[in-house]
């Protein structure tokens, strides 16, 4: 398993645990959007994930990129899915995008190492 990999989940947890326990009505009721906004709706959750995922990626954003591709891969999606997708994004977003797509294939990489064991 990647170190990288580890230390960002370690680190979201923590914080996000740390967050939980500030108590404020607006970031409650941020995370619980954000949390709402990818279950089964006229999307189906994967689907949701793929354009979060692509979102992500034309944002340029690491951590979103490492949150999208692990929720993208415990929904199922194949990497021709994933591979699809970030070509959207890459599109979109241009050559810019192209630093975060080689983090991007190292994640899925050491994703699915991580489940093949």
């Amino acid at each position: 398993m990647s170190k990288s990999l580890d230390e960002f989940r370690s680190y979201r947890d923590r914080m996000n645990s740390r967050i939980a326990g500030i108590d404020h009505l607006g970031i409650k009721r941020f995370f619980n959007l954000d949390t709402a906004a990818y279950k089964d709706g006229a999307l189906d959750a994967k689907t949701k994930e793929l354009l979060g995922l692509v979102a992500s990626c034309v944002l340029r954003c690491n951590d979103c990129i490492d949150y999208h591709l692990i929720q993208c891969i415990d929904l199922g999606c194949t990497d021709a899915e994933l591979h699809d997708a970030m070509n959207v994004a890459l599109i979109v977003g241009g050559s810019i995008f192209i630093p975060h797509l080689r983090h991007a294939v190292e994640t899925i990489d050491t994703l699915r190492a991580e489940r093949a064991g």
